[in-house]
């Protein structure tokens, strides 16, 4: 049910997803690194199950959800779908390699994933060239493409995650990434009536608090992030409006001129 303290904070979400929109300066900037909010214990002791329970679909919440992702792999790979021309790509925060299967088996694949054993336990792990678990490790190679799915809302320095996506990009590149709607009323009413009454049920938890946890940034702030350092960026949504979509994605590109002047 939603009572009143829970309409004041949609409305004042609604408000701040807006504003955060219009900044593409220092104002923006200041707000990183984000801080993480620290997870309370008993959110710790079921995080490893409830983690594998939601990627494996094991419920009918999840795997609702999943269908519903299948929105944002579908958009990040359909630009290779009918090319049979091989292209370099780096996944950024690829986990267990999810989405892997909508790419097609061409061109060399590297990942960035800190925790590599979501990768090396991978049934798909054989179509990858490279496991990077830190940029420092990325060195002498430029990728055509630069993918990421439902991972840049948890970055907590976003804007150094997108400034060295925007440096490995080669002249032509392109940055592709699709996130969660989150800072919407339509996300939150999403999760909040889905997953989130089944974690309640389940674990007599307030799955808010997790929310909050991973996904720090919301989708207007990684919007205006892009700006910041991409010359282009074109978006689409999976809903009526940025502001009343479940998903959204971003294609992202500069100009040589642009990379050499340093934005």
């Amino acid at each position: 049910m939603l009572n009143n303290q829970n309409v004041r904070s949609l409305i004042i979400d609604y408000m701040d997803y807006n504003s955060a929109a219009m900044q593409r300066d220092h104002t923006l900037l200041s707000r990183f690194p984000k801080q993480r909010s620290e997870l309370p214990e008993p959110y710790r002791n079921i995080y490893a199950e409830h983690y594998k329970r939601n990627r494996e679909g094991a419920s009918a919440a999840s795997s609702l959800s999943q269908r519903m992702e299948s929105w944002m792999h579908r958009k990040v790979a359909a630009d290779v779908l009918n090319h049979t021309e091989p292209k370099r790509t780096l996944e950024i925060g690829a986990g267990n390699l999810n989405h892997l299967p909508y790419e097609p088996d061409a061109g060399r694949y590297d990942v960035l994933e800190p925790l590599s054993d979501l990768v090396e336990n991978s049934p798909h792990r054989s179509r990858v060239a490279n496991v990077y678990r830190d940029w420092s490790e990325i060195q002498y190679v430029q990728y055509d493409r630069i993918i990421s799915v439902a991972a840049f809302e948890h970055f907590c320095d976003l804007p150094d995650v997108v400034r060295r996506c925007a440096g490995l990009l080669a002249p032509a590149g392109k940055l592709r990434t699709a996130v969660p709607s989150e800072g919407t009323l339509l996300w939150r009413w999403g999760w909040k009536f889905t997953t989130g009454l089944e974690f309640r049920l389940r674990y007599h938890l307030d799955y808010g608090v997790l929310m909050k946890h991973e996904h720090v940034n919301t989708a207007a702030e990684i919007e205006a992030v892009l700006n910041m350092y991409f010359e282009s960026v074109q978006r689409c949504v999976f809903g009526i409006s940025p502001s009343w979509s479940f998903y959204q994605f971003f294609q992202c590109q500069s100009s040589s001129a642009h990379k050499r002047a340093g934005v």
